[in-house]
């Protein structure tokens, strides 16, 4: 009976494994619970840097220089590098035997401000020799910013191998990769953090040699804007030869660049469960032909950035296999005229309803015409798994319709909301142009009674009314009706024409 304790305890404590806060909790509530919390609060103790700040947190650095070795600590004190004074009882557990990960950036921030140069390379090469040695499992390595050729290391070569991840920026020195590429050859995931104005050959040869990469990810992040050759268009080719296992491609480009990577190769990337595209709008026009070409049968995901035209969405969800969950578009774009942007969206929510049953997340613009709000309740009666909906109103409705017409078809919009939606919703966005009078959106809540807790995110309400909008959202918060109410400034979801 207490084993079947100890794995129910240790299922439930995996579920708070990205919760820092309740597991610090949970070691404080007996030895038992210490005991099982441990393993799962050390896997990954460099992941909460949105709740520890490292740099102002002594503890983990205590544990890592309480783990060297007497040898180890003698010959740091014989350079002259200050350690923390040594606790006279030792470690509870050997931590970092459940370490699954190393982060350099993490470890950089933990060693004491002071230190001097050559003493912060000495305390980290110590560090990664002795994570080396104790992370028997290691799987996911973040190297962004690191000094030393971890791959010399002893036991180096037993760790890298079983590596699933890697996270780094382009800056690192090619030798590194080439390093890496010698003992590195079935990383599953990629994530790339571009920084410089050059090709990187090492990033290319580590891509070439691996044999399972399910995951990649490409993000700009330059601030030099002078003139660059096309950095992307080698790696890119390279990556387009782990076709076959690629399930995931998600790119972020930077605006004022020029070259973005070959559209040649979307098509054969037939495998995608996940396709996130984020580029200048200049390039829409250049992608548009393979997008709307490519079968992408097993996609799960599609997250489309600036400015995506109508035909683009619709063409590649007509060409998958009906297991999208998700649709999110950042900024739809549509030309001419109003009609031709009703007409759009009708054809587009009707590819939808037609073509994800499974869908889950979806964003959508929309609009006071009466035939797109009657499709709009078609999308909600078919598709019963949705759970998030992020919507836009239309600008043409904001600059041509009369105030008394959009208060109408945004009421009319709540009652289709009431009238159709799937017990499953409990996440609704409304962005661009979307203003509830204080009756309007009370008289929803009143009638959203008996659902699931509701989340609602609006960019407006009335500044004179914000004491009575208070006072509404506690009242539905206390009687279970809303989960969370937020009002939402700004939001890239633009509907342009």
């Amino acid at each position: 009976m207490a084993k079947l304790n100890e794995d129910i305890l240790f299922l439930l404590f995996e579920e708070l494994q990205d919760d820092p806060k309740s597991l610090f909790s949970c070691l404080m509530v007996n030895k038992f619970w210490c005991e099982t919390t441990i393993p799962i609060l050390w896997r990954n103790p460099w992941n909460y840097e949105n709740n520890i700040n490292y740099k102002n947190k002594s503890s983990l650095y205590h544990i890592i220089i309480n783990s060297l070795s007497n040898d180890k600590k003698e010959f740091l004190k014989s350079q002259e590098v200050q350690l923390p004074p040594i606790s006279r009882h030792p470690i509870l557990f050997d931590y970092l035997s459940f370490c699954k990960g190393i982060n350099v950036n993490v470890i950089n921030d933990i060693i004491p401000i002071g230190t001097s140069t050559y003493n912060r390379f000495l305390l980290k090469q110590e560090i990664y020799i002795l994570l080396m040695g104790k992370c028997l499992n290691l799987k996911y390595l973040d190297i962004r910013s690191i000094e030393h050729q971890i791959f010399y290391f002893p036991e180096a070569k037993a760790r890298l191998n079983s590596l699933c991840e890697l996270k780094f920026d382009t800056s690192i020195d090619s030798i590194y990769f080439y390093g890496l590429a010698r003992i590195c050859d079935n990383i599953e995931k990629l994530i790339i953090i571009n920084t410089i104005l050059k090709i990187n050959h090492g990033i290319i040869k580590l891509i070439e040699v691996q044999r399972n990469l399910k995951y990649f990810e490409w993000n700009d992040d330059i601030d030099n804007f002078m003139e660059l050759d096309d950095i992307y268009e080698e790696i890119f080719l390279t990556l387009a030869k782990k076709a076959h296992t690629l399930t995931h491609f998600i790119t972020n480009f930077h605006d004022e660049f020029e070259y973005t990577f070959p559209p040649k190769i979307l098509p054969e990337l037939r495998n995608l469960k996940t396709l996130k595209l984020n580029f200048h709008p200049t390039f829409e026009f250049y992608y548009y032909e393979k997008l709307v070409n490519s079968v992408y049968y097993n996609l799960e995901i599609l997250q489309l950035g600036n400015f995506t035209y109508l035909d683009t969405v619709a063409c590649i969800i007509k060409n998958t296999g009906g297991r999208i969950r998700k649709i999110l578009i950042d900024n739809y774009y549509t030309i001419e005229d109003k009609y031709h942007f009703y007409d759009g969206f009708i054809f587009l929510i009707g590819i939808i309803y037609d073509n994800c049953p499974l869908i889950e997340s979806l964003s959508l613009a929309l609009s006071s015409s009466e035939g797109l709000l009657v499709e709009f309740e078609k999308l909600l009666k078919v598709c019963h798994n949705l759970k998030v909906l992020e919507l836009s109103m239309s600008s043409i409705d904001e600059m041509e319709e009369s105030h008394e017409r959009l208060s109408a078809s945004r009421e009319e919009l709540l009652k289709i909301l009431i009238r159709s939606a799937s017990f499953n919703l409990r996440e609704i966005n409304f962005f661009e142009y979307f203003k509830f009078t204080l009756e309007t959106l009370e008289n929803f809540l009143e009638n959203w009674r008996g659902r699931c807790a509701l989340s609602i995110f609006v960019p407006d309400f009335d500044d004179h009314e914000e004491e009575k909008y208070t006072d509404m959202i506690n009242r539905f918060k206390n009687d279970g009706v809303l989960k969370d109410f937020k009002r939402v400034i700004k939001r890239e979801m633009n509907i342009d024409n």
